[in-house]
């Protein structure tokens, strides 16, 4: 009866240490300059996203938030390096959705697990995305373009940026849920694929609003819906897919930030509490709405709720597609 008495004291005082230390390390946190390790390339949504965070971040602490371009392997290199960080809140990672949630159903085997290897601290900016079809197809909405692909026999073709590419899995959820069949025609990036859309050779494509205003608006190409629960403010005149008859079909990538599994709590909490105040600047809300996305906070406890059910919607929805990069 001691022993487990004095067991229980012991385990108690341990964790009461424990929290003192973390938030020791909370109150003089940072000391010296944070990596933010980036998944991709420089110059996509994960890297602005990233650099608006770590200029905020670098203004608010008075030190250097560093962003690491650190891509290949549709994300695995860079997340595999942040994921074996020390877990001192020195290393960051700012990731994207297609590869955090989509990674695990795309890949057999994976260096990093998407919940073991991380602690969530924010999210910070959505993207939804807008289904477009080539301006010589016969239809004008998303339900004339389900009626139009099942009279084909499934020869209708969609692009995407390539195999495992959120425009691929988005265009396979629309498969899925209209009961339609579509070829895959997989492009090496977005540019030639909605190339390709314009000049007819494909029939239809999944992209970011940004890069589809103009097009939609001179005619070159059709804006069918947006995959999203509301209307983008770049195109006011396209219905979300629940409007246009196809509720359920949601394509929105997201970006946020996450710790290496072992970051004391309370350097977690402090970086999160941080992060809500940058996010809900002016500043900041404009500077995603250039780039076609919404400025969009969740703590790190709402972060985790979200992370697995996206892992289990996009998970359901790539094995049923049957998808795999390996």
């Amino acid at each position: 009866m001691k022993t487990t008495l004095l067991a229980a004291v012991s385990a108690a005082m341990i964790a009461a240490l424990g929290i003192c230390a973390g938030d020791a390390l909370a109150q003089n946190y940072p000391t010296k300059p944070v990596t933010i390790i980036v998944p991709s390339a420089p110059g996509g949504t994960t890297d602005i996203a990233a650099r608006l965070v770590a200029e905020g971040l670098s203004k608010h602490y008075g030190k250097s938030f560093v962003v690491e371009n650190k891509g290949g392997a549709s994300g695995n290199i860079g997340i595999t390096e942040a994921s074996r960080a020390r877990p001192d809140g020195y290393t960051l990672l700012l990731t994207y959705s297609g590869y955090q949630v989509n990674n695990p159903a795309l890949f057999k085997s994976l260096a990093w697990d998407p919940i073991k290897s991380f602690v969530p601290v924010a999210l910070v900016l959505k993207a939804p995305h807008v289904i477009l079809v080539s301006k010589d197809l016969p239809v004008n909405t998303l339900q004339e373009f389900v009626a139009y692909a099942k009279s084909k026999n499934g020869s209708v073709t969609y692009a995407s940026s390539g195999p495992g590419s959120i425009q691929h899995i988005g265009g396979e959820q629309l498969a899925q849920l209209t009961g339609i069949k579509m070829i895959h025609v997989p492009y090496k990036g977005a540019g030639p694929a909605l190339t390709d859309l314009l000049a007819g050779s494909v029939n239809l494509f999944i992209t970011t609003p940004p890069s589809a205003v103009g097009h939609i608006s001179s005619g070159a190409v059709k804006g069918l819906a947006i995959a999203a629960p509301e209307r983008h403010p770049l195109l006011p005149n396209v219905p979300t897919t629940a409007e246009a008859g196809v509720p359920g079909l949601e394509l929105t990538a997201w970006f946020a930030m996450y710790a290496p599994a072992g970051t004391p709590k309370a350097i977690v909490d402090d970086l999160s509490a941080q992060i809500k105040t940058l996010v809900e600047s002016e500043d900041f809300k404009a500077q995603a709405a250039k780039q076609g996305a919404y400025a969009v906070f969740l703590g790190a406890d709402e972060l985790g709720e979200f992370t697995q059910q996206e892992l289990k919607v996009w998970g359901e929805v790539i094995r049923k597609a049957n998808i795999t990069l390996e």
